[in-house]
């Protein structure tokens, strides 16, 4: 691996024109401020490569989020010196040269009487990490991303914010009356839209390939809800930048050339969005299982970038993404239209024409809302499947829906895109496939995914309860939250804790992916305080 001694990520984004129903285009934003932030296997090239495949920690993420304790170029230079010789010892190098991340000790312990509701209020200072500064004398943080306001981590082996986890984890903020920090968490993700133009997957600089499903905007929506309205105007501009960022390209896009980052242009002459990262190389944070996966395909690039795209989506990894269903090998993320994504990205478009509503500026808000409706109409067209009476990703490249049924389906119904009609035919396969003793599971096959069956996610219960509850079929909502609260009450009363996810066909730890199941947990305490205060 050739090393690398920086990059610069992204110089500007230039918001494309952006509807054929108009002449009218968005107003832009100036360029963000560039700012140059090598990930460590840029930063340590073979190096980094050696520590990872020699799995010198059990984890790839452990290296990852090291921090080297000399600058870069003076370990590089020690190990290039040291590693020829015969009593070399790699494991001995890195404990001399780098200090491995520590999870913060809280002196918080679990109290067997206490009640669950208890239980989460009291974690919100146990995940809670202040604004970051960097370290004197190296002035080196590792990989991580300084952010200005404190924040709250999911947990487990997270040490960082993760994008869309941290907008679930606000319902419990919110649900236990502490604004500021939502506030400070909005502010964190506006400060990093402002500085690379985007919100990466998570607050690391080996995430600056990647972003995760688009929940910016329903987080400012969020905190509007307690406060006037007019907060969108704060954050108008974060607002457009996020959007021009997922819309990059779409004036380039061509019938012979119809996709470039993450914008697709369909053959109808519409535009919808797929997940991308910039990047196809294996992901520093999971390297050794990249490069393991890699290994006899002829094209290594293409799948590391699918990969990369599937760790955007959110669902690292599902057999949504999979050619036959079954197998991370056969992934091509890229080339699907996904519902949810867009569906969020119908959303952030609804936010923009209320923020230039709310600034006067009536061309810009009718704009955005044609935008949106422009896309709502995209996804019934491309997303619903009559004869299945689901809603599926599209695959474009194929040309041809997506064959698997997964909760993404609840998008749709959250965002209020589905007809009346679609949303009782939806309802109805969600009730009969995919309800299960402990909530709803994730897709309806079992893959050894963690984004497959038999898991349940608290993100994906909370947007079909709310789905649902939006066409009044309150009383699957309301069975739903009844399977997934019970669930986790169940957990917790014998563990003591609350965890990433459950399996809710057989209640028993839920497993699959590449990481142990992790406790904490961020998106689950919100979720569950959220749904715990409606009674």
């Amino acid at each position: 691996m050739k090393h690398i001694t920086h990059f610069l990520f992204i110089s500007s984004l230039a918001l494309t024109s952006l509807s054929p129903v108009s002449a009218q285009k968005p107003a832009t934003q100036s360029a963000p401020e560039k700012q140059s932030l090598a990930g460590p296997d840029q930063q340590f090239g073979k190096l980094f490569e050696d520590v990872q495949l020699k799995a010198i920690f059990p984890d790839s993420k452990t290296f990852a989020d090291c921090t080297p304790k000399l600058a870069p170029a003076r370990i590089l230079a020690a190990y290039e010196k040291a590693r020829v010789r015969r009593d070399f010892d790699l494991k001995a190098f890195v404990a001399e040269n780098f200090a491995l991340p520590v999870t913060p000790a809280s002196g918080y312990t679990s109290k067997a009487s206490q009640s669950a509701r208890q239980h989460l209020i009291d974690l919100w200072p146990v995940l809670t990490r202040p604004a970051d500064t960097r370290s004197k004398g190296t002035g080196q943080m590792g990989s991580l991303i300084p952010l200005t306001k404190p924040y709250i981590v999911p947990g487990g082996r997270f040490g960082e914010i993760y994008y869309w986890d941290s907008y679930f984890t606000m319902l419990g903020l919110q649900a236990s009356n502490r604004m500021p920090q939502i506030r400070n968490m909005v502010d964190n993700f506006a400060y990093l839209i402002n500085t690379f133009g985007f919100i990466p997957n998570g607050n690391r600089t080996y995430f600056l390939g990647r972003s995760q499903p688009p929940f910016f905007s329903l987080m400012v929506n969020l905190l509007s809800e307690k406060q006037e309205r007019e907060v969108l105007l704060q954050y108008l501009p974060s607002l457009q930048k996020e959007y021009n960022f997922w819309m990059d390209g779409k004036a380039t896009l061509t019938p012979q050339k119809p996709a470039y980052r993450r914008v697709v242009q369909l053959a109808s002459g519409v535009y919808l969005n797929r997940y991308y990262d910039d990047k196809d190389t294996p992901r520093p944070e999971s390297y050794k299982e990249d490069v393991r996966l890699a290994r006899n395909t002829n094209d290594p690039k293409t799948l590391y970038r699918h990969i990369r795209a599937g760790a955007e989506s959110g669902w690292d990894f599902s057999s949504r993404w999979f050619r036959d269903g079954k197998n991370l090998r056969t992934i091509h993320t890229t080339d699907f239209i996904p519902v949810d994504l867009n569906c969020l990205l119908v959303n952030l478009e609804r936010t923009l024409a209320d923020g230039y509503r709310l600034k006067g500026d009536q061309a810009q808000a009718t704009l955005y809302q044609q935008l949106a409706q422009q896309r709502s109409d995209a996804i019934l067209r491309y997303c619903w499947n009559a004869k299945r009476q689901f809603f599926f990703d599209y695959d474009f490249v194929a040309q041809q829906p997506a064959a698997v049924y997964s909760l993404a389906a609840a998008f749709p119904l959250f965002m209020n895109i589905a007809t009346p009609e679609q949303a009782k035919a939806v309802g109805q396969i969600l009730k009969k496939d995919f309800l299960k003793p402990g909530g709803l599971t994730t897709t309806l096959v079992r893959t050894g995914e963690q984004w497959d069956s038999p898991n349940g996610w608290a993100p994906l219960q909370w947007m079909a309860i709310q789905g649902l509850r939006n066409y009044k079929q309150t009383e699957l909502a309301n069975q739903i939250k009844l399977n997934w609260v019970t669930e986790n009450l169940r957990v917790y009363k014998a563990s003591g804790k609350m965890v990433e996810k459950y399996d809710v066909i057989s209640t028993a730890s839920a497993k699959g992916g590449e990481y142990p199941n992790q406790d904490g947990f961020g998106w689950t305490n919100g979720v569950l305080l959220r749904l715990l205060n409606e009674e």
